[in-house]
């Protein structure tokens, strides 16, 4: 068992029970013990002065692909698990589209006991929705379950057939767990590798349209509407999903759905000079469909900020825009982006922030965590909002580099990761950014 911590006199912010103030957090057995003025240390307890930090509920990141089994030159599941603690995220869920996918019980507690054994960010196994991700069979959900999946997703690829979503539905809805979905129409969408626009034509490159991601989007929550189950929409990106969205929630739809901060900040501009850093699905849209997504971010018609944490090796990235992967990193940079870009830009407050990358997260998923509550689970993030810094990708703890974000200077990092009540990272403030104990290993 840990010893005690007591974090003294941070900036406490947790949604979940409108709480802001300057207090102190005493973490012990592995969860929240207590929240107040000048609390007493108990004996063998580790005082640590956060004055000026803030504190918070762990980022939890709900699309995170750690590429193992299979892609074990991209990412491993600890390699993500440590970049994830360096980018302040307590808990990840891992997508399935791994090689082989994880589609039975014993992949889903490979990853899982990976995750253990990694000692970084917890890891949740997704599930794959159909055998092999085929789009044909539906996989064993029950058992699945049992064997810690959190949730079911195709991603990297849509479930194509609506009888096949539609009894992922009607099935996952007796256990709670939503179906995540990568709404895109591969009748539409194919032979494109970027926002079908100005941009494109000008590059010459076929482009995608936003009817792609729409036409599912409608899809889904006609099926989500009839079924009764829960439905999870990964990184929408267009103007008219995110109004679709906002209609079904009015309707009573149970729905949630994620945007990742690539798609609130940068438009498809970024590709200018055939950037394959910035080719990403969905891709990036125009101005108007950013504008979109943030104002559906800020009225709660999205519900929380995802990474979509897709790491590729260089020699991919290097290979002609039409044949390069889609996919960049996210986990270590989406924080100082957020705080940079929507705090610093109005958009957000700090605590409407957290609520984004914590405590809506968590209850999308039914997760632990998402609150610093007494008896919730020890698991907080520490950051400095005026911290300034510039992204170097030859510093991050993945094993990929692939940023449109190299060299953008950004205001806002973590300082401390704490998981289970143990400090797993720490920010010794050297530019070198120690990895701090993560070594450490903390119950689950």
């Amino acid at each position: 068992m840990s010893r005690p911590i007591l974090l003294r006199g941070g900036r406490v912010v947790d949604p979940a029970q409108g709480l802001d103030a300057v207090l102190d957090v005493l973490l012990a057995g592995g969860v929240v013990a207590r929240i107040g003025h000048q609390l007493e240390a108990p004996e063998g307890c580790e005082v640590r002065s956060v004055d000026g930090l803030v504190v918070c509920p762990g980022l939890i990141d709900l699309h995170v692909h750690l590429r193992e089994p299979g892609g074990e030159h991209k990412e491993t599941i600890a390699t993500g698990s440590k970049a994830a603690l360096a980018g302040g995220f307590t808990a990840v869920c891992a997508m399935p589209n791994t090689d082989p996918p994880v589609d039975d019980p014993a992949s889903v507690g490979y990853v899982r006991a990976a995750g253990l054994r990694a000692g970084g960010a917890r890891v949740y196994p997704m599930g794959a929705v159909s055998v092999g991700q085929q789009g044909e069979r539906l996989t064993e959900i029950g058992e699945m379950i049992e064997a810690g999946a959190v949730g079911f997703t195709d991603d990297g690829r849509p479930v194509a057939d609506a009888e096949l979503m539609r009894l992922a539905l009607e099935y996952t809805k007796a256990f709670g767990v939503p179906v995540a979905d990568h709404c895109e129409d591969h009748s539409l969408a194919r032979g494109g590798c970027m926002n079908e626009g100005l941009v494109s034509t000008r590059l010459g490159l076929v482009g995608i349209p936003n009817a792609a991601e729409d036409v599912m989007i409608a899809r889904d929550l006609l099926l989500a509407e009839l079924t009764g189950g829960r439905l999870h929409l990964q990184h929408v990106s267009t103007r008219r999903g995110v109004a679709m969205i906002r209609e079904a929630k009015e309707r009573g739809v149970d729905v949630t759905a994620e945007v990742t901060p690539h798609h609130l900040v940068l438009t498809d501009a970024a590709v200018d000079g055939y950037n394959t850093n910035a080719k990403v699905n969905p891709p990036l849209r125009g101005p108007e469909d950013v504008a979109a997504v943030r104002e559906g971010l800020v009225d709660g018609t999205l519900d929380c900020i995802a990474s979509d944490h897709a790491p590729h090796h260089y020699d991919e990235k290097e290979a002609a825009f039409d044949d390069a992967p889609f996919g960049l990193v996210g986990l270590e940079t989406s924080l100082g982006i957020c705080l940079t870009e929507l705090v610093g830009g109005g958009l957000l407050t700090i605590p409407e922030l957290v609520a984004r990358m914590s405590h809506r997260p968590a209850a999308a998923f039914g997760l632990p965590g998402g609150t610093l509550a007494p008896g919730s689970l020890a698991d907080v993030t520490v950051f400095d909002p005026s911290e300034e810094w510039v992204v170097d990708p030859a510093r991050f703890r993945s094993k990929s580099r692939n940023t449109p974000f190299g060299g953008r200077r950004l205001r806002g990092r973590a300082k401390m990761t704490i998981v289970g009540g143990v400090v797993v990272y720490e920010d010794d403030g050297r530019r070198g950014d120690a990895p701090g104990r993560t070594e450490a290993t903390y119950a689950r």
